[in-house]
């Protein structure tokens, strides 16, 4: 449906400072143009809106490719940025953690990499974010290609230094007798809102797209007396650009580690099954929708009529792993907090491993783990004797 793709495009331009929509509209097109995108007639019409009510920026809800780019911004005398371009900039004005940032910053160049035709804007800029919307720079493409080679090579190697950082910081948490609780959904579905209702935490939250796009994790007491660990995760959107997906592999890598998956709906969002399902085909393509347990919390409750929310109610307590909440009220936490340990509770059993000297790796994680009851050195390499959840399988395979 456009109108609501339409919605969520000017709710991404909103997300971005210094950005004031002055006009939105669908642009049906019965037939793609290669070099311009839309026909002459609609080129010249929009050209008039633009000049009329002085616009700098054109936000284009699609791919545009660098041909298309260059021709429209010629012909309207605008920059022009397609949906990658504008979540790009969204991603690089919020990112706040030393990998988060570098990683935006590759995606962002990989992008530009693509899009010779456009200045390089790295060493000018009149605002944060990765200098597509302002400033002035080189134009020479050559100087382009140079100094993106050059930056993305310096970029790989800090962050290596932050991954190994990073990896040592997981290594530590793997130690900690907690088991993890991720929450994860679409972008504006209120997770961050949950997430400081659940731990009491101040995390960023506004009725915004991607209010958060970093890692946040708190440890929480449930009611049962069980400690657990509570990750806030960045939130998903349909189209994500593959570029994007790869930069927060951070984020992503908190849910691989879940024990426990929270999916948070915006109920009250007329697109929400269709979210839904953009929430799951991501999360299947990481290969963690059928390893670790999911839960669904049908936020916001309190954003529909009484009628509605009843319904929603009735059919949450009819349900298993479905809940009905408002993070803003409170409404129905208790249940979801009361049912958390139980979910979380994965009985243990006993196998008998036979590991050869090359998987080192491997054994290490075992220990890390605290599972390893027994370890006898042979020939080969080791037997050894685990006490271990399900899910802890499962990351053993994925070694």
């Amino acid at each position: 449906m456009a109108e609501p793709a339409l919605e969520e495009a000017v709710a991404l331009a909103a997300a971005l400072p210094d950005l004031d929509v002055v006009g939105a509209e669908v642009v049906r097109l019965p037939k793609m143009h290669a070099g311009m995108l839309f026909g002459k007639g609609k080129i010249e019409e929009i050209k008039q809106r633009i000049q009329a009510e002085e616009v700098e920026l054109v936000l284009v809800d699609g791919h545009v490719s660098p041909v298309q780019q260059r021709n429209l911004e010629k012909a309207w005398d605008v920059k022009l940025l397609d949906r990658t371009g504008l979540i790009l900039e969204i991603f690089s004005d919020r990112a706040r953690t030393a990998e988060g940032v570098l990683q935006v910053e590759m995606a962002a160049l990989s992008y530009q990499r693509t899009r010779l035709v456009r200045a390089w804007t790295h060493l000018e800029r009149q605002r944060g974010g990765l200098g597509f919307v302002g400033g002035p720079g080189e134009t020479q493409v050559e100087a382009d290609r140079r100094a993106i080679d050059m930056q993305l090579k310096s970029l790989r190697q800090n962050l290596e230094k932050v991954v190994k950082t990073r990896t040592l910081h997981r290594a530590a948490r793997a130690k900690v007798p907690y088991p993890i609780v991720a929450l994860v959904g679409y972008t504006n579905a209120g997770k961050s809102t949950l997430f400081n209702r659940l731990t009491g935490a101040d995390v960023f939250a506004k009725d915004m797209l991607f209010a958060t796009l970093d890692p946040t994790m708190r440890k929480i007491t449930l009611p049962s007396g069980d400690d657990v660990i509570m990750s806030d995760t960045v939130g998903f959107i349909s189209d994500l650009p593959t570029e994007l997906v790869a930069a927060f592999r951070a984020t992503l890598e908190e849910v691989l580690d879940a024990d426990l998956i929270v999916h948070v709906r915006d109920i009250s969002h007329a697109q929400s099954e269709e979210q839904s399902k953009d929430v799951m085909q991501i999360l299947e393509s990481l290969g963690v929708a059928e390893e670790s347990p999911l839960i669904e919390v049908w936020n916001k409750i309190d954003r529909v009529d009484d009628e509605t929310r009843d319904a929603l109610i009735t059919k949450a307590d009819r349900t298993d792993d479905l809940y009905a909440v408002s993070a803003i009220t409170g409404a129905g936490m208790d249940q979801l907090l009361d049912d958390l340990a139980g979910k979380l509770k994965d009985p243990r059993t006993e196998a008998t491993l036979n590991l050869t000297f090359a998987q080192g790796r491997e054994r290490a994680w075992l220990f890390e783990q605290g599972i390893v009851t027994d370890d006898i050195q042979t020939e080969t390499g080791y037997d050894m004797v685990v006490f271990w959840t399900s899910l802890q399988k499962e990351r053993f395979k994925r070694l």
